[in-house]
């Protein structure tokens, strides 16, 4: 099932993909450009920890002339930089770099500590799409990017849907592509992860507790470009939907 969180008439509610539209929880079914798109954190919780990777695709490391991590690079992450699904990023003025990073995310849907992988696809509620933008600029440290660069109010979109875990066969088996402005700039596959989802959390929970909500952004891979002013950026995986969103300089 496709879980989405959304505001109508006035007021925010959950809501789940019917035939091409949004069935309410009330029982209503609307169209989907009918309501205002939030990030789709329900039915699971807030989450209270968002994880992000860095350079988790060997091509997007190469991309960028770095050597692929032997462990997980990983980033923290706030839930104000969460907007949703055809909402506006805000991109600083005088900015020279800012680019968008498609990224398969993790929805976690019971506590996991010591998780063995084996195991790890039992704690996860469902996936997501994430576009986690990135301001070259500010960039001081490629392994561990500081607040500026990755922590900004609307830099990171999310959606349009919470799509259930059973409903994805395989989460290692999907295609990624990027468009700006109906050009096709970015296209990859999370088969080519160098850790995939169940090592990371295995990995995350040999040393922290994830609590249901919580979220894994596993990186992106390689072709990213800049976004000016005015782009439309659609974000999509395999299974899991297009995710719309547009630069608006500020």
């Amino acid at each position: 099932m496709k879980h989405a969180r959304v505001v109508h008439e006035g007021l925010a509610c959950s809501a789940t993909e019917h035939e091409g539209q949004l069935q309410l929880a009330d029982g209503r079914r609307v169209a989907l450009d009918a309501v205002t798109w939030l990030p789709p954190l329900a039915p699971v919780p807030r989450p209270r920890t968002i994880l992000a990777l860095g350079l988790n695709y060997a091509d997007h490391a190469k991309e960028l002339a770095f050597k692929p991590p032997e462990e997980p690079l990983v980033f923290l992450k706030g839930e104000g930089t969460l907007t949703g699904h055809r909402q506006i990023t805000r991109r600083p003025q005088g900015v020279q770099f800012m680019h968008y990073e498609c990224e398969l995310t993790v929805v976690i849907g019971r506590t996991a500590r010591k998780v063995r992988r084996s195991d790890a696809n039992d704690f996860i509620a469902g996936y997501t799409v994430a576009n986690d933008y990135a301001i070259r600029d500010y960039l001081e440290n490629w392994y561990r990017p500081n607040l500026r660069v990755k922590n900004r109010d609307t830099c990171t979109p999310l959606g349009p849907w919470l799509v259930d875990a059973q409903d994805i066969a395989n989460p290692m088996a999907l295609a990624l592509q990027t468009t700006v402005n109906g050009t096709l700039t970015q296209s990859g596959h999370t088969r080519d992860m160098i850790f995939d989802v169940p090592f990371l959390i295995e990995y995350f929970s040999s040393f922290m507790t994830l609590q249901p909500g919580d979220l894994i952004l596993t990186g992106t891979p390689d072709g990213v470009v800049d976004c000016r002013h005015g782009d439309v950026v659609v974000t999509r995986i395999e299974g899991l939907g297009a995710l719309h969103n547009t630069i608006e300089e500020t």
